[in-house]
């Protein structure tokens, strides 16, 4: 492994928040993993420029950055919002012809046009917080209640981007459907997600779907190191049966 190029890891993050969540993961992936936060523009701790609101605006950005991938395989990663952002993008790579990843890793977030997700964008602002902050287990007035109430502007537009998406994935690709594995990863106290929603990816891709669950809400993202050593795990073992770039058709 030691005289091999690590696996990247294109790591997307949750809606409302930036790539600072994933700091700290080079210390937990383990070793042959290079981790690599894709920053979007907008939003806080995101790039500067529009925030995209739109299926083609979000490949506009996003597509030039994966049509040269560089040797070895390369995995997606994506947390929320994020994990509909790094399945619009393989799907995008595999319509196109071009190399897609190796894996792509979804987590806390149902797949496209799941009932629940269509509930959730329909929520108030007092319903969305509650339901975020894990049904009243998050005070108001604590660090995590604030900061879910500043992030709600943000959330909204991201809510109409993954509308967007959603809405785009029911369309039928004339490329057929993918065949790239999936990891799903739940959470053990996540209304948004659970474990028997997430299984719904198996429906979009013909590839192997393996689920996951970990301890957490919503946000298990911050500060977990079960997640970024479960990511690594799965980027090495990706390493042994992928050694080149991996054709999404």
């Amino acid at each position: 492994m030691s005289d091999e190029r690590p696996v990247r890891l294109h790591c997307f993050a949750h809606s409302a928040d930036g790539v600072s969540v994933f700091d700290r993961w080079s210390a937990s992936t383990g070793t042959g993993v290079e981790v690599v936060p894709v920053v979007l523009p907008g939003g806080a701790g995101r790039g500067t420029g529009p925030r995209p609101v739109t299926h083609a605006g979000l490949l506009a950005q996003l597509l030039p950055r994966f049509t040269d991938p560089g040797p070895g395989p390369y995995v997606l990663y994506g947390h929320g919002l994020g994990a509909m952002i790094a399945f619009t993008l393989t799907r995008a790579l595999h319509e196109a012809g071009l190399p897609g990843p190796a894996l792509l890793a979804v987590a806390s977030l149902a797949p496209p046009c799941a009932p629940l997700a269509a509930q959730v964008r329909a929520m108030s602002d007092a319903e969305l917080l509650d339901v975020l902050g894990g049904h009243g287990t998050v005070p108001a007035a604590s660090d995590e209640g604030i900061m879910l109430r500043a992030m709600l502007p943000v959330l909204r537009a991201d809510l109409e981007l993954a509308q967007a998406l959603d809405e785009a994935a029911l369309t039928p690709s004339a490329a057929g459907p993918l065949n790239t594995p999936v990891l799903v990863v739940a959470s053990q106290d996540n209304p948004l997600a659970p474990a028997a929603v997430a299984d719904g990816w198996r429906q979009w891709t013909q590839g192997p779907v393996r689920v996951r669950t970990v301890p957490g809400r919503h946000f298990f993202v911050r500060g977990a190191r079960e997640l970024p050593r479960l990511l690594g795990r799965a980027c090495r073992v990706t390493r042994r049966l992928v050694p080149e770039p991996a054709p999404v058709g």
